[in-house]
């Protein structure tokens, strides 16, 4: 409807230019908005206001000879009326929504879809946590960003590859097996003084159980070897729990990368020789410095250590330019808010490895607070004490998670209530909109049962629909598309929750305002395909945000 009546305006404005009544050809984008407030109509323009300044005439006359100039032969406006200093507002006919509600069914599961996308080809690269522990809450909001977000782009028409990035090589996961390794000899009965820079938490002696209970395997012994397999055995166990984590969470990956992979290919070694062409890396006291500073960051970066040990950071030098050599458009990292520092450091290796930095994108996303009922629990990282996204799963469910995780813009703390999300009521956000789908197909069967027909497009039962409610779920799904698009633009996957706990509300009002099943058979014709509609659009909406929705509840 916006560009409809984006279309009359632009045809107004031309018209009212030939007749004289406008000065000037020179015309600015028209834009289209929804006015909160019903009374000022259901659609809004600045465009006169906006003009002004080009046609050197008050934004109120410009207002008047756009209304004057409209030519609306479909009879989709009921009036204008031109409000404040020469806002246009619209008010259009319960009518001219109809066709809009059908588009919605022909379109089906695609109904939202778009290809401004064009086929660019994007990486989405996400949880991406060092195996050395579980995975905990908070990997658990980056993953439900990261892979909605996936889903967003790749429905908005981007070709979208999913990418984790196993950290298995450097100095964490020495420290695990080191970990592994002592709680071992704890095991064997001598008393070990653990390390505080070692991994804590019960997991680490569960895992040297389970690496060497059966006899199997069996340690050399020589300390630096034993360490070396302890590392390898327990990064490679650790990785297979994440991935069945994520597989109970609806997370899959095209790709899972390692970052050995790029030491034994060459690779980091190959991009710093690249670097060094370009003169951009330098040595300085024993060590080899990358030059960021010259790209915005805040300082020089080491690049390679004294000892010749090469930092994360040059793999990460290496990894992300792997990625431009295979053909990627765009790179979209989803970190940590705690990683906001790095940023600026790979922007600039980005830039120096002679790509477009804005071609390199990175979502931070904020803690997430664990309570239950009200009431924090209590976690330190630190001393290896924390609640399990595996823990999280198998109490309150893959999809109230997810959708708990995305109930807030990725930016802001979130506060996570266990018990919340167990409760089947209306306080708990995922079984509010789920309940929706569920209700719908309750409605329908009861219908089958009753012979009332089947739901497809009837203009006498269409036309029935003509109360202010049913104009008002109608225009709310019409506003789908445009969060979809707006989600993938501005990589925001919570504008498709909020929309759909919007929506949900509105169809809990309706329902209790209007019976669905009534005596007359055209209204309800009407209704069940109104009704049913709006299902289609929750089904839709919770499919990219990977949540379920049931036919029963």
């Amino acid at each position: 409807m916006k560009q409809v009546v984006k279309t009359l305006i632009e045809k107004a404005a031309q018209a009212a230019f030939q007749d004289g009544a406008l000065p000037s050809a020179d015309f600015p984008e028209v834009e289209i908005a929804s006015p909160k407030a019903d009374n000022h109509g259901d659609l809004a323009t600045n465009f006169a206001l906006v003009m002004a300044s080009v046609q050197k005439t008050a934004p109120r006359k410009i207002a008047d000879a756009i209304v004057n100039y409209i030519d609306d032969p479909d009879r989709i406006i009921e009036k204008t009326e031109i409000a404040g200093p020469g806002f246009i507002n619209f008010f259009i006919r319960a009518t001219a929504w109809l066709p809009f509600l059908k588009e919605i069914h022909e379109k089906d599961m695609r109904y939202g879809a778009s290809g401004f996308g064009k086929g660019e080809r994007i990486q989405v690269e996400f949880v991406s946590s060092n195996p050395t522990g579980p995975l905990h809450v908070g990997h658990g909001r980056g993953a439900a960003v990261g892979d909605s977000m996936a889903n967003i782009l790749a429905f908005c028409g981007y070709e979208v590859e999913k990418e984790y990035y196993i950290n298995d090589s450097g100095r964490q996961i020495q420290t695990l097996g080191k970990s592994v390794y002592l709680r071992l000899k704890e095991l064997s009965g001598e008393t070990i003084d653990f390390p505080e820079e070692c991994y804590q938490g019960d997991y680490i002696g569960r895992l040297a159980r389970s690496l060497f209970s059966d006899g199997e395997e069996v340690l050399p012994e020589d300390e630096a070897a034993a360490v070396e397999k302890c590392a390898r055995l327990a990064a490679a166990q650790i990785i297979q729990g994440i991935r069945e984590d994520l597989d109970g969470f609806g997370v899959t990956f095209d790709r899972w990368f390692s970052e050995q992979s790029l030491y034994d290919a060459g690779k980091v070694d190959a991009a710093l020789v690249e670097l060094k062409s370009r003169k951009i890396v330098y040595e300085k006291d024993g060590a080899i410095w990358f030059n960021s500073s010259a790209f915005g960051d805040e300082k020089d970066r080491v690049v390679v250590r004294r000892t010749g040990q090469t930092t994360y950071f040059a793999s990460d030098i290496a990894y992300h330019l792997d990625k431009f050599h295979r053909g990627f458009d765009r790179l979209i990292d989803v970190w940590g808010a705690d990683h906001h520092g790095y940023i600026p450091r790979m922007k600039a290796s980005v830039e120096a490895t002679g790509h477009d930095p804005d071609r390199f994108q990175v979502i931070l996303y904020q803690l997430v607070n664990l309570l239950r009922d009200g009431q924090p629990v209590a976690m330190s990282t630190r001393a290896g004490e924390f609640v399990t996204l595996k823990n999280v799963i198998d109490e309150v469910g893959a999809d109230a998670a997810r959708f708990l995780f995305l109930t807030r813009h990725y930016e802001s703390p979130l506060d996570f209530d266990l018990e919340v999300a167990k409760r089947k009521t209306n306080d708990n956000p995922v079984y509010y909109v789920q309940y929706v789908h569920a209700r719908i197909s309750s409605i329908v069967r009861k219908a089958n049962e009753q012979s009332m027909g089947g739901i497809e497009w009837n203009e006498d039962a269409a036309a029935a629909l003509n109360t202010p409610d049913d104009v008002h779920l109608i225009k709310l799904m019409m506003r789908y598309p445009e969060i979809v698009r707006n989600s993938a633009v501005y990589m925001e996957p919570h504008r498709i929750t909020f929309f759909l706990m919007e929506l949900a509300a509105a169809f809990h009002a309706y329902y209790n305002k209007h019976r669905v099943l009534t005596d007359d058979s055209t209204t309800t014709a009407g209704r069940l395909y109104l009704v049913t509609a709006v299902q289609k659009v929750i089904r839709n909406g919770l499919t990219l945000l990977g949540v379920s929705a049931p036919e029963k509840m």
